[in-house]
């Protein structure tokens, strides 16, 4: 045999596999979802969806930015939503290289004595070869079907990592908030113990003198100390929050990037529009990745379905062998073999059909879960639209309230200093004016933690 012909008859041999392995696809196609959702978004305000932005450019506090930041570098959520892209990567390239047969080169030498020729002459043989073993004809795509299963999970687990950055810059948002809200209402707090001392110690003098009776000396004493509880609360909230914040940054966040006052404004936005319902389904990424589950879902079909046929499997080997080394190489010594394998299901007692209805049945839960997870993004969207619709309007009722409680102490305190009103009434007007202003404080957090809470239902909180 020439070289040539050598060449030739092993690019054929190993060529052969391959045309024989034309896929059958099996797949089911994907179905159609019903998720009876509403055209529109009720109270949606037109323009490009505020989803849009990087909450770079949507996040206008350079110190929370700092803090977001912090987040993503060290949350161990994050983390672990990245090195879970990295196994289901690493696992659809598994199943892509198995569609390819695995080429290995195999060297030995056998001692054997042949009882028939000559038994008490025993002889060597040298071989040398190249080749594969179990390489699987993919006749009816079972091997594609797992690579498309593979490649859906891959991209839905990269989308589930986008899905936790999106919650995670809106937890370590409102988290930051709430320390800011717990230190302003710790002022509040503070301060009010400090009028309502001092009131309690005119009191106790007027009651010594016997200018009153008992009865305000203990209504302001409980006044005094309900301020002195509320202090004590607010110290542990603000303890809390920061605990919090340490927990989703993964690191100790530094003091001069907390604020220890009330927040005025957390975006530069004053318009915040929604886009069409159409958007959510590209923005949010919860979304893509429930969309492509039920891909995968729909690849496992056709795994299933592919095991209801025979399975032909290859062993091949093409090389040299001798008895004599220094004949190894020789064209002479060429040799080839190749052996197929069938596996043909015959009677299982039903196993592989239950397999295809379970994997079916598989389907039709991603389908169900994709439809409740598109309900639940549009649920969430209205009830922050919801919120936002009347929370302005809550605070200037509020607002007008802190002034009128405010403006009955004055008038309590008047009544009082001209002897028309017992001091009963100034200790009653002055803890509806505290409790108004911290009501205040608690409605102008609300209505950040909204924005915050809209940004991210509409899909915001990655970079673009």
């Amino acid at each position: 045999m020439s070289n040539i012909n050598l060449v030739k008859n092993t690019l054929s041999f190993f060529t052969l596999p391959f045309v024989l392995s034309a896929c059958v696809n099996l797949q089911s196609p994907e179905p159609a979802e019903h998720a009876n959702i509403p055209l529109s978004f009720y109270s949606s305000t037109n323009g490009q969806s505020i989803a849009q932005q990087s909450y770079k450019t949507f996040i206008s506090d350079q110190r929370l930015l700092q803090v977001i930041q912090l987040a993503l570098d060290n949350n161990r959520d994050l983390r672990t939503a990245v090195l879970n892209i990295q196994k289901a990567q690493q696992q659809y390239q598994i199943t892509q290289n198995d569609q390819l047969p695995n080429i290995g080169v195999s060297a030995s030498v056998i001692r054997e004595i042949d009882s028939f020729k000559n038994p008490n002459n025993p002889y060597s043989t040298y071989q040398v070869g190249v080749g594969f073993t179990d390489y699987e004809l993919d006749l009816w795509g079972r091997l594609k079907s797992l690579k498309d299963s593979a490649l859906n999970q891959y991209l839905a687990t990269q989308n589930n990592r986008d899905a936790v950055q999106i919650s995670l810059i809106a937890q370590v948002s409102n988290a930051w908030l709430n320390y800011a809200l717990a230190s302003a209402q710790l002022k509040l707090a503070e301060q009010t113990v400090q009028t309502q001392l001092q009131s309690y110690e005119m009191i106790k003098k007027r009651f010594k003198a016997g200018v009153d009776n008992e009865l305000p000396l203990h209504q302001s004493e409980i006044l005094l100390e309900t301020s002195r509880n509320d202090v004590a609360n607010f110290k542990t909230q603000i303890l809390q929050a920061e605990n919090l914040l340490n927990l989703l940054v993964g690191q100790q966040v530094p003091k001069n990037l907390l604020s220890d006052q009330s927040i005025a404004s957390i975006s530069n936005e004053t318009v915040f529009t929604t886009g069409l319902p159409s958007d959510l389904l590209n923005n949010r990424p919860d979304l893509k990745a429930a969309q492509y589950q039920l891909r995968a879902a729909g690849a496992n079909i056709g795994v299933a379905k592919a095991r209801l046929f025979p399975n032909i499997t290859l062993t091949a080997t093409t090389g040299f062998a001798s008895t004599q080394l220094k004949e190894l190489f020789n064209a002479q010594s060429f040799s080839w073999s190749i052996g197929p394998s069938l596996d043909l299901p015959i009677w299982d007692w039903g196993t592989r059909k239950a397999g295809v209805k379970i994997s079916e049945i598989e389907q039709q839960t991603a389908l169900a879960q994709y439809e409740k997870t598109i309900q639940t993004a549009f649920r969430e969207v209205n009830d922050a639209l919801a919120t936002k619709m009347f929370i302005s309007d809550r605070i200037s009722a509020q607002e007008r309230l802190v002034k009128s409680t405010y403006r009955s102490f004055q008038l309590s305190q008047n009544r009082f200093k001209s002897g028309l009103d017992s001091y009963l009434a100034v200790l009653d007007s002055e803890r509806s004016t505290y409790a108004a202003k911290q009501n205040l404080l608690v409605l102008q957090q609300a209505k950040l933690n909204n924005q915050i809470e809209l940004y991210k239902s509409l899909g915001g909180g990655l970079e673009h």
